[in-house]
């Protein structure tokens, strides 16, 4: 009996899921409504808030999935030697990342975890983008002064703070991958 009920709940989540990346793909993230997951799904509302405590709990899943796909993606490719180069391989996790304002805003909150209890799959991305550039780094032609952690850390603040002012009208002339291109030019170039 209980692998029946394990079976029949596992199944109800994933068609949530699924009915939510097909709905996501119509209305994008932001749009996604709770009630109409449960309508096109055909489960009732309280059948979606015993798998997830709100949307955005869902959204952690979903947005997770899609940013490790686009890491998949830029490890797939080859390793960057230079900054353009860099650039160019995180593109996909970049524009992702970028996409909606409402994923961004949810990719910042979920990023760190307060405790080991709340990491979720969101801080993990964050985590493995860290690692793969780290890797990349260590291949690069970059100042050597300091450890390919900590510019790796930096990297990923830069590529956050040129997100950041992305989304902020006073700061919009400059596009995101020149600014972007500015900050690591000057962070992992040899000083001398």
């Amino acid at each position: 009996m209980q692998k029946t009920v394990q079976k029949r709940t596992l199944k109800t989540r994933a068609r949530l899921m699924a009915v939510s990346e097909e709905l996501i793909q119509k209305s994008g993230y932001e749009g996604l409504r709770v009630e109409e997951v449960v309508q096109t799904a055909g489960v009732a509302k309280g059948t979606f808030f015993a798998h997830f405590r709100d949307k955005d709990a869902l959204m952690e899943i979903l947005i997770a999935d899609r940013l490790n796909a686009c890491l998949d993606q830029a490890e797939a490719g080859p390793s960057p030697k230079t900054v353009r180069q860099l650039i160019a391989a995180l593109e996909p996790v970049h524009s992702f990342m970028m996409s909606e304002r409402y994923v961004f805003d949810l990719l910042i909150r979920y990023s760190g975890a307060t405790a080991i209890a709340d990491v979720g799959p969101i801080a993990y991305c964050f985590e493995r983008y860290f690692r793969v550039v780290m890797m990349w780094l260590d291949a690069f032609e970059m100042r050597k002064d300091l450890p390919s952690e900590l510019l790796a850390e930096g990297v990923q603040a830069f590529a956050i703070q040129a997100m950041s002012l992305r989304f902020c009208a006073l700061h919009s002339a400059t596009t995101f991958t020149d600014r972007l291109e500015t900050y690591l030019n000057a962070w992992l170039t040899p000083t001398g």
